[in-house]
């Protein structure tokens, strides 16, 4: 069995295809915007954090699909104002930097809320959520009741998790859009 993020980049290869657009909601390392610019035309990468966008720069430095944004996934449609085959979220912390500074469940859905409505015709949205620590536990929580209550007719929502591990492993929510649906109701 694949592990939650690779479960995650199997799901984005099997829908985007190199004439499509994605975003990853959360740079972070860049190691999912790495994966994703081999795999479409072009990449939106979102961090609040300047070091995260330095290092990933320096990590991608001659790619010329990607566009990195220093703001929060909140504020996406400031930024964004086209379709997107793929989105991913993985979020908590930057790895090796401030446990302090996390993702928070009310931007996070703010985020989800506003990406979806970009998200084109079977296009998909993967989300990993970390529930081994405070505001991830809290982020998992919040960010699964609002996915169960997207509308089935809208939507297809799966979750993966590992059920038998302890310590809170992390899950991956997949979310995706529907054929011929209107994303005005979201």
């Amino acid at each position: 069995m694949d592990k939650v993020l690779k479960y995650a980049h199997r799901l984005l290869e099997e829908v985007v295809t190199s004439n499509d657009i994605c975003l990853d909601m959360t740079l972070g390392c860049g190691k999912d915007t790495l994966f994703l610019k081999d795999i479409c035309k072009k990449v939106y990468a979102f961090d609040i954090q300047e070091e995260a966008i330095k290092k990933s720069k320096e990590l991608m430095k001659d790619c010329k699909n990607v566009e990195f944004i220093l703001d929060g996934h909140e504020n996406v449609l400031l930024h964004i104002n086209e379709k997107v085959k793929g989105i991913i979220f993985n979020l908590g912390y930057l790895p090796g930097g401030n446990k302090k500074i996390t993702t928070h469940f009310e931007t996070t859905i703010k985020a989800l809320k506003d990406s979806l409505t970009l998200l084109s015709d079977k296009g998909i949205c993967v989300i990993c959520l970390y529930p081994g620590h405070l505001e991830g536990n809290k982020e998992s929580i919040e960010v699964t009741k609002y996915v169960k209550g997207l509308n089935q007719k809208e939507f297809t929502v799966l979750k993966y998790e590992f059920i038998n591990q302890i310590n809170n492993p992390p899950f991956l929510i997949a979310i995706e859009k529907n054929e011929n649906v209107s994303s005005s109701k979201l």
